[in-house]
């Protein structure tokens, strides 16, 4: 057995990797190890379950999220599993512990009078970047989606916007060369590439636009050149400001009218499509929470069935 350092194993797994996953997903898996896995264990030949634990507890103690501890876990386990089965490596069980979490994290949702302010406000005051914020409350899309956007993709014969790219700047490592790329790419998952209707207020709005634009050109920027997440995000935070709305991140604005859905009574599963959710239980976990009132309502038909 070749007995390699961690550091070289993850080297030799990114690499692997590259063949079959996106740039995107690559450039995630880079700034994981880079960041996180190789300061902690790239120096050792072997991991052992208590280092891994410890790591885990100094993380929490850092202020990192439990779900951001486990993407870290997932991509060292993977690169783990890679090394033991080209021998670089012996096997390890490593089972690791959390800590129970106490508080439920709660999402950010605009309320029902700002959700309408803001889209009022939009209606009167136009640009094309306020377009994009205006798209985002009334078709739940994406930061790095509503970025990619191209007059194209809006079809307002049918009525309907086909979300097919995403745009992200991604890290990149060529040898010791380091540097960041933006990318623009189809989404992460197939479900992600998807069509949705528009309200009629857009539609409205859109529709003679769409008739004196350039297809090829970016919603964003009616530009051949798009704008980036970052840019965009910041702009977002200034109009926040000055029509004096509470600041959420940009995707509460995506949380937003998934909430407005479901709290319309939108069946589960055709949001969850509208959405680009890989699967319904996404849907379910983040935006469902039955009140009292639903409660009540579900025992007294339980009791009424068993009458």
């Amino acid at each position: 057995m070749e007995h390699l350092t961690i550091k070289e194993i993850i080297r030799l797994w990114r690499e692997d990797k590259k063949q079959y996953v996106k740039t995107s997903t690559i450039s995630a898996y880079t700034l994981l190890t880079e960041n996180h896995l190789l300061p902690a264990f790239g120096h050792l030949s072997n991991i052992k379950e208590s280092d891994v634990q410890e790591f885990v507890f100094e993380k929490l103690n850092s202020g990192l999220s439990h779900k951001s501890i486990k993407d870290i876990l997932i991509v060292l386990k993977m690169a783990l599993k890679y090394g033991v089965k080209n021998g670089f490596i012996e096997y390890t069980q490593i089972d690791i512990k959390f800590p129970t979490q106490r508080e439920k994290h709660e999402i950010e949702v605009l309320s029902r009078n700002n959700h309408r302010k803001i889209i009022a406000h939009i209606q009167e005051n136009f640009t094309f970047r306020n377009l994009g914020i205006y798209i985002c409350l009334c078709a739940g899309m994406r930061i790095g989606e509503i970025c990619a956007l191209r007059w194209e993709d809006i079809d307002t014969d049918n009525g309907v916007i086909s979300v097919k790219k995403t745009i992200q700047r991604v890290y990149m490592i060529d040898g010791d060369n380091r540097y960041t790329e933006l990318i623009l790419d189809s989404p992460k998952t197939k479900n992600s590439i998807r069509e949705i209707p528009m309200t009629r207020d857009l539609l409205k709005l859109l529709k003679p636009l769409k008739r004196i634009m350039n297809n090829n050109y970016f919603v964003l920027t009616n530009e051949a050149k798009p704008t980036e997440p970052r840019t965009y995000r910041n702009y977002y935070k200034q109009f926040m400001q000055e029509i004096g709305v509470p600041i959420l991140k940009f995707h509460g604005l995506r949380h937003s009218f998934a909430t407005r859905c479901i709290e319309s009574k939108c069946d589960y599963k055709t949001v969850s499509v509208i959405l680009g959710h890989s699967n319904i239980s996404t849907t379910l976990n983040l935006y469902v929470h039955p009140n009292m009132e639903q409660k009540k309502r579900c025992i007294d038909q339980m009791v009424k069935a068993l009458k």
